[in-house]
Order: C-alpha cells, then sequence, then structure tokens
C-alpha cells in the first residue's frame, strides 16, 4: 500500500535510546560509592560479548548479572559488581512522552507503528509498565531480539519487520540510535533517521503527523 506524496507506510523504531530513558542516579551514588567512575557498570554490562547473549534469549537476567560482576571483579569485590549489576537489571525507566505522542499520531493517521528491538527476554513485562500494548498502546507489533534469536544490525530482523508490518523494506521509515542499526537498515531499502531528540523524529514524521 502506497500512500500519495508519503516517503513510507510504516515505521519502525527502536526502544532504548528513543523512547525509554532510564533513571541512573541510584547506581551512579552505588558507583561513587565503590570508587568507580559513573558508567562503569553499564559500559561492562553492554559489551557485545556480555550483553548480546541476553539480546539473543540465550541466557538468564540472573547469568547475565553474574557476568556483570564477572567483568567488575577486578576492580571491586565480586558481591559488590553483583549488587551493582542487580541494581542496573532492576533501574527504573520512563517513556518520552513527546515520542510517544507523535507514535500515537502516526498510528491515528493509519500507518503501522513497530518496534524493533535489541531486548530483554522480559520485554513484554516492560512494555505493558510503560503502557506501549494493549489497547491504548502506541505500538501495533514489537519485533524482538529476544524473541527471534538474532539482534541488530543481523539483516533478518529489518526483514521480519518488513513483512509483519506488511509493507515493502523502501516504505519503512526506521529509526534508532545507533548509527549501525540505522546503516543496517538502510542498506536493506530503508529509509534510515539517526535518532538524539524528539526533533529528529518530528522532522520525519512531518508528512504524517
Amino acid at each position: 500500500m502506497t500512500r500519495s506524496g508519503w516517503a513510507f507506510d510504516a515505521v519502525l523504531t527502536d526502544l532504548d535510546g528513543v523512547i525509554r530513558f532510564y533513571e541512573m542516579a541510584e547506581l551512579e551514588q552505588l558507583e561513587r560509592s565503590a570508587g568507580l567512575p559513573e558508567g562503569s557498570t553499564a559500559e561492562i554490562a553492554f559489551q557485545p560479548e556480555t550483553d548480546m547473549p541476553l539480546m539473543r534469549g540465550e541466557i538468564t537476567k540472573e547469568r547475565w548479572i553474574e557476568s556483570i560482576a564477572d567483568g567488575l571483579a577486578d576492580r571491586v569485590p565480586w558481591a559488590r559488581g553483583y549488587e551493582l549489576g542487580t541494581t542496573l537489571a532492576e533501574t527504573k525507566f520512563r517513556a518520552d512522552d513527546a515520542v510517544v505522542g507523535l507514535l500515537r499520531q502516526v498510528r491515528a493517521a493509519g500507518l503501522p507503528v513497530l518496534l524493533v528491538t535489541n531486548a530483554t527476554p522480559w520485554l513484554a513485562d516492560d512494555l505493558a509498565l510503560l503502557g506501549l500494548t494493549g489497547p491504548d498502546g502506541c505500538l501495533d507489533d514489537v519485533i524482538s531480539s529476544a524473541d527471534l534469536g538474532i539482534a541488530k544490525p543481523d539483516r533478518r530482523i529489518y526483514e521480519t519487520a518488513a513483512e509483519r508490518a506488511g509493507v515493502a523494506p523502501d516504505r519503512c521509515l526506521f529509526v534508532d540510535d545507533r548509527q549501525e542499526n540505522v546503516d543496517a537498515a538502510v542498506a536493506f531499502g530503508m529509509t534510515g533517521v539517526l535518532y538524539r531528540e524528539p526533533a529528529d523524529l518530528r522532522g520525519a514524521l512531518a508528512p504524517v503527523v
């Protein structure tokens, strides 16, 4: 389905760094108390060798936390690293109201909105807490790396997203805060938007919203 004057017929969006943001104050305080620079826990937690097995649904949350503690073991006692990993795993988060509002407008205009995310196995619970799913949500479908066993920027996750959106790749707008993920979408034929702030999304959606 092609709509005259619009460059896309579906919006595919990332979650973290676009819609969801974390409240890191508690973790940062614990890191300072442990003598670590702020961000040290996340640096270990989100290294590919640490977080990609989780994103592909291959390990549990408990094992992920243990791997964070392992990664910090040369700087803090293992038990302290485990505490830091647990705090990161349980960090509170919020949805950006401006972005959610824009996605609601896209749906109201008749275009499907799909989440395409490298996500944990407990993604469904997080989305429910954010109010993004269900009758009052802003998403038509969720493409999760943990469900598929593949993660961005693997081409197959983009293929799956386009198929489930029901439109050709070149009619998909793809939004992500990581350049490599946007580049992979563009290589697949999608229109890519590198997200830094709501104005980036608002500009891309201007013909629709």
